[in-house]
């Protein structure tokens, strides 16, 4: 458990009688959600987006996706490889698909709501660099990989782990092995599977099971681990996405179908346009599943933005993205799934930026009302870097927004009567009984920010965010401390990848 969190739930003061406790384990949204568009005009985007899968069609490369597509009254042209769905279809797989459930953890504490009003965050995942203030950007590593894991776990706000950093020194043939044995050792959060090929999907599957001590029947009972499944836009499922969706589905697992359509690039310029695009690729994926097993979980993914028309570079944090995210999150409510958004930025380095373009993208997710958000703490350089430093500064960020979503206690009181009359005009409240009672469990306590005044801030060496940013890191993996893992399962996980490794692993399917 998170210090901080600890520390955060265990605030009341005895006979305080406030009744403010955070729990960041289990969020709800409880902001109303921001509409970008009218009902009508959503479900014309949704309309169009059926009549792209049913005019136009979808590009699927891999054979065994269209053959089930076929079996299931898709029409596929084998020549071109395009798979074509009646809306009726499609509206019938979509039925089929769970609007909410529950994501496991190894323990049920750390079980993970999808759905409805629930609110996950997710840190950084898939960039290939790592970045910190003392070695600058370079390579990910192994231990890059599970340093990320562990901050994830310390920090209560974090619910689920994620994609983390590659680690460039460990084979393609195990590294999945050796990211998913990290996962398994150093945190209980739901688990991370990347989909690049059905060997190692099975191979994650089999060292998730031992790890968590589950028969076959029951691992594929209850969804345990998840994947994010990213279309190739324009209109193409690429093999291992195909397979990623295929190997989830049949294993009872969730998929997390998310197009990346960048407006001006490989999406229409307009932001109805890129949604109307970003839908029909979603519904194609999600129908594959419901093909495969019907009520297989999964989450409706957005990451439509907009990219710099000077240089072609993606955009994030911008009033398109924000905008995107509204509509995106309408979408996800009409065909009522779980919907998937980002926080994410353009930035190269933890800085100013980084910092608003983060929460610019952020609070489009949580007003459009996400119940998944990825990327979430220490993203850079459009996901190509990871940054110990932006991780810890947007620690702080999702509690201040975790704090914000608490719903205000208004009984008696807190209406202050007492404290009222006993302060006369021109006082303070400072020394008031009622202040006394509370001030401990008040106010949100900061993680890394300096409240003290310029003198207090500057003798103690003036450290600026980063700064105190890059000690909290430091310190936190210094002390942390993985949660105990059964030793016979532990065994049982070590003996499955000497043995797999002995095997040569398995490589990436392309």
């Amino acid at each position: 458990m998170g210090a901080t969190a600890t520390r955060r739930r265990g605030r009341r003061t005895a006979g305080s009688g406030s009744s403010r406790l955070a729990d960041y384990r289990h969020l709800t949204n409880t902001l109303v959600p921001q509409p970008a568009f009218s009902e009508d005009q959503v479900a014309a985007i949704h309309a169009t987006a059926l009549r792209v899968l049913e005019e136009l069609g979808i590009r699927v490369l891999n054979a065994e996706a269209r053959r089930l597509y076929a079996a299931a009254g898709a029409a596929v042209d084998e020549a071109s490889l395009m798979v074509r769905l009646d809306r009726g279809l499609v509206t019938e797989l979509l039925a089929k698909a769970p609007g909410e459930f529950d994501l496991e953890g190894r323990t049920p504490e750390r079980r993970v709501h999808m759905g409805g009003k629930s609110l996950a965050f997710c840190c950084v995942g898939g960039p290939p660099h790592i970045a910190d203030l003392d070695r600058g950007k370079r390579n990910g590593t192994l231990e890059d990989t599970r340093n990320i894991i562990r901050l994830s776990q310390h920090f209560d706000v974090l619910h689920l782990q994620s994609p983390n950093v590659e680690p460039q020194d460990t084979p393609l043939n195990v590294r999945h092995l050796w990211v998913t044995e990290a996962q398994l050792t150093q945190a209980e959060k739901p688990v991370f599977v990347f989909s690049r090929g059905t060997a190692q999907v099975r191979d994650c599957h089999e060292m998730l099971r031992l790890g968590y001590g589950l028969s076959e029947e029951e691992f594929r009972a209850k969804p345990y681990c998840y994947t994010v499944i990213n279309t190739n836009s324009p209109r193409q499922l690429d093999v291992p996405m195909c397979q990623g969706i295929i190997d989830g589905a049949e294993a009872g697992q969730c998929s997390v179908i998310t197009p990346f359509t960048l407006a001006g690039a490989m999406a229409p310029v307009t932001v109805a346009g890129a949604l109307v695009l970003q839908h029909a690729e979603a519904l194609a994926g999600i129908a594959l599943a419901q093909i495969v097993r019907p009520g297989a979980p999964v989450v409706y993914g957005s990451f439509t933005s907009n990219v710099d028309m000077k240089s072609g570079a993606p955009a994030f944090g911008t009033p398109e993205y924000v905008k995107g995210a509204f509509g995106a999150g309408q979408l996800a409510r009409h065909i009522g799934l779980p919907w998937r958004g980002s926080a994410a930025t353009a930035s190269n380095a933890p800085d100013e930026q980084s910092v608003y373009e983060t929460l610019m993208s952020a609070w489009g997710a949580l007003l459009g009302g996400v119940n998944l958000m990825l990327h979430a703490a220490g993203w850079l350089e459009g996901g190509l870097t990871a940054s110990y430093e932006k991780f810890m500064l947007d620690i702080e960020m999702l509690q201040l927004l975790a704090e914000t979503l608490q719903p205000l206690p208004c009984d008696e009181p807190d209406l202050a009567w007492d404290a009222l009359a006993e302060v006369q005009p021109g006082g303070h409240f400072f020394g008031a009984a009622h202040t006394m009672e509370r001030y401990q469990s008040a106010f949100y306590t900061p993680l890394l920010s300096d409240w003290r005044n310029y003198g207090a801030w500057a003798e103690d060496g003036g450290k600026t965010a980063v700064q105190r940013a890059n000690a909290l890191w430091k310190k936190t993996l210094a002390e942390f401390e993985p949660p105990k893992l059964d030793e016979g399962r532990a065994e049982a996980v070590a003996d499955f990848i000497a043995r797999r490794t002995r095997e040569g692993g398995a490589l990436p399917a392309s």
